[in-house]
């Protein structure tokens, strides 16, 4: 049985990383027979807020991956506007392609079958950076973050950012 397109993107997607690492972040398979679920490793980027924080996240792939984009869940707490207190990230790159029903999103803003782990990585990361507190998807935070950027918006990140330290490894 040959493997699946996706598989085979999604193989060599990791071996371009495990050779040539981007600064910001790790990744790898959460189970190395499982090449659907990778677990990545983002470092808080420096100058922000999440400055030395360690958040755990977890990919998981739909199996016509390019098609269709992953899921991204932090694992790691993280307070943040475009996270939900699930850990479901909330970034237009994620969401389905095309129209965006609300009409809030270009197409060219949302998922494109061109995108790798990389460029998904380099965005979520970026969104640590620069929240965007038009479409929340933690309202609590986006509020914060919005009225009280360095009160309590700032606290709650700083809490996440020593338990991620505490807990990165485990």
């Amino acid at each position: 049985m040959t493997e699946p397109q996706s598989a085979l993107l999604l193989k060599k997607q990791l071996a371009e990383l495990n050779k040539n690492p981007v600064e910001g972040f790790s990744a790898g398979l959460i189970e190395e027979s499982d090449l659907y679920r990778w677990e990545v490793l983002i470092i808080g980027p420096p100058d922000t807020l999440y400055e030395g924080g360690v958040f755990k996240a977890h990919l998981t792939f739909p199996k016509d991956y390019p098609q269709r984009p992953p899921k991204m869940k932090f694992v790691t707490d993280i307070w943040h506007p475009n996270v939900d207190k699930n850990g479901d990230v909330c970034i237009s790159i994620l969401h389905e392609p095309g129209e965006d029903k609300y009409g809030y999103e270009k197409p060219e803003e949302r998922w494109l079958p061109i995108h790798t782990v990389e460029t998904i990585m380099i965005s979520v990361i970026s969104m640590l950076a620069d929240p965007n507190g038009d479409s929340p998807a933690n309202v609590d935070a986006a509020k914060q973050w919005r009225e009280d950027r360095n009160g309590e918006f700032k606290r709650e990140v700083s809490r996440c950012v020593r338990k991620s330290q505490e807990t990165a490894f485990e």
